[in-house]
């Protein structure tokens, strides 16, 4: 099979297209034709190998795996042994292991059925993103009635959490650049600010969460628009130290008072899969895909999300 890999670590210019061994589904796994693969910022980080105190499970000094890709949907292709809800022919999406790829596998447990109004590209804008919003919009609780500011909004993680938070009562504010603000505003935020011309944490305290997917500013900056004892949810650093990353920012989330502040490790969770399946499936979460590439133009698809050209999801389709 065709696949994308990076052999050492570096920016885009280390990914190739290779042919490598069909690989083969082990007990409760599932193999995969993927038909379109989501491009998320933890490919990035599994490319790069940053931050570096990540190459510790990466490997050291090159990567273990050379397979990149998450993000799947497409056609069982094989069933493993002890697989009961997938069978050959079944058009699925969900997490996989190397679905930068013509062929992956992934457990049976992270794959759902495709919602029949999605197309495969769509479902593929969807896993790793919206899993990760969901688990950070319920760490908020009630939304009915709260304030909740949301940067990176017009990204892939935003552009989910805006919906999800919207639909679940709260005030939106979403912190996103200018040329994405109809963008978010499309999708249930009630206010923008762009972070280029204005100060998010400027005027009184009113934030009753802040779902911080971009990075962008000090935790105790954050601490100035909240009201006390409100929530701060540490999604994202992109921009973070090269050695720590994220870490960096959580460790001074340390001495900061009067708010909680909350490190977002999101998981993969079939049972959010579920959620997400049911809620795509209704139409009350709209995949957010703008932007698609072949897989031949992985390298310019991972340069564009890091530019952040696009709002919302891209997506990798196979030939």
């Amino acid at each position: 099979m065709r696949a994308i890999v990076r052999r050492a670590y570096g920016e885009t210019d280390v990914l190739r297209m290779e042919q490598l061994p069909d690989p083969e589904p082990g007990d409760g796994e599932v193999l995969v034709r993927v038909v379109a693969a989501g491009v998320n910022m933890a490919e990035w980080h599994l490319m790069s190998g940053r931050p570096t105190i990540a190459r510790f499970a990466f490997g050291i000094p090159r990567p273990k795996d050379p397979r990149l890709g998450a993000d799947v949907a497409g056609v069982v292709e094989k069933v493993g042994p002890g697989v009961t809800r997938l069978a050959v022919g079944d058009e699925v999406f969900g997490s996989a292991l190397g679905a930068w790829a013509e062929l992956a596998v992934a457990k049976e447990r992270m794959l759902r059925p495709k919602p029949a109004r999605l197309s495969f590209e769509e479902a593929a804008a969807v896993p790793m993103a919206g899993y990760t919003a969901l688990q950070a919009v319920r760490l908020v609780g009630d939304l009915e009635r709260t304030h909740v500011a949301v940067t990176g909004a017009g990204g892939g993680v935003g552009s989910y959490a805006v919906q999800l938070a919207s639909a679940g009562g709260a005030r939106v504010t979403a912190v996103c650049s200018a040329r994405k603000a109809e963008f978010v505003r499309r999708l249930g935020a009630h206010d923008t600010i762009d972070y280029a011309t204005t100060d998010p944490t400027a005027g009184e305290p009113r934030f009753d969460a802040v779902l911080d997917f971009a990075g962008g500013l000090p935790v105790r900056r954050w601490t100035r628009a909240m009201k006390p004892g409100g929530l701060l949810v540490l999604g994202g650093a992109e921009n973070g130290g090269a050695v720590l990353g994220p870490l960096g920012r959580s460790l001074s989330a340390l001495v900061v008072r009067g708010i909680r502040v909350v490190t977002l490790l999101a998981k993969e969770s079939g049972d959010d899969l579920d959620a997400l399946g049911a809620l795509l499936a209704s139409g009350e979460l709209r995949p957010t895909l703008t932007q698609t590439y072949p897989f031949e133009e992985a390298a310019r698809a991972v340069d564009d999300l890091r530019a952040a050209r696009y709002p919302g999801k891209l997506v990798l389709v196979a030939g």
